[in-house]
């Protein structure tokens, strides 16, 4: 075979991690230049922005996470498994999942925050928690992303 299966299973890992680093840069982004023009009206608000601005940057956590286990656990479990070049094919699989999950999750909860973070001033602060509970609705998406890797390779009986 050309191309290992530990190889297919790293790319696999970084595009897991880049998905996630691409949406939480978008979301950081998005919410933070928010942010800059609310800080211009209302500078009281400096915590709330920080604290919703930083909402989209767990995506990049969830990317990385799943590169550790596959490096870690998957790397490994790679040479026992009978067919091997399917398997690294089979991670590389979930690691683009996991990478769009990630990066459209982290994307659009930049989008989410932003909307919070616009309102901070007009409502002095009181759509700081409904803006959290909407952007952990979208936060799920990244958890399941996750979630859904860890079961994908432990049926694949990787994990």
């Amino acid at each position: 075979m050309l191309i290992s299966p530990e190889a297919l299973a790293v790319i696999g890992g970084a595009i897991a991690l880049a998905g996630g680093l691409a949406g939480s840069a978008i979301g950081i982004g998005t919410a933070g230049s928010a942010g800059a023009a609310t800080l211009s009206e209302e500078p009281g608000q400096l915590r709330n922005v920080i604290l919703l601005a930083s909402l989209p940057m767990t995506q990049t956590f969830y990317g990385l996470i799943t590169l550790i286990l596959i490096l870690t656990t998957v790397i490994g479990n790679l040479g026992e498994a009978s067919n091997g070049g399917g398997m690294g094919f089979a991670v590389l699989g979930i690691g683009i999942i996991v990478a769009l999950a990630e990066g459209f999750s982290g994307a659009f909860q930049g989008s989410v925050c932003a909307s919070g973070i616009s309102l901070l001033p007009k409502t002095k602060g009181k759509i700081l928690t409904n803006s959290m509970m909407l952007a952990v609705f979208v936060e799920l998406i990244g958890v399941l992303g996750l979630v859904f890797a860890i079961m994908a390779l432990a049926m694949l009986g990787l994990f």
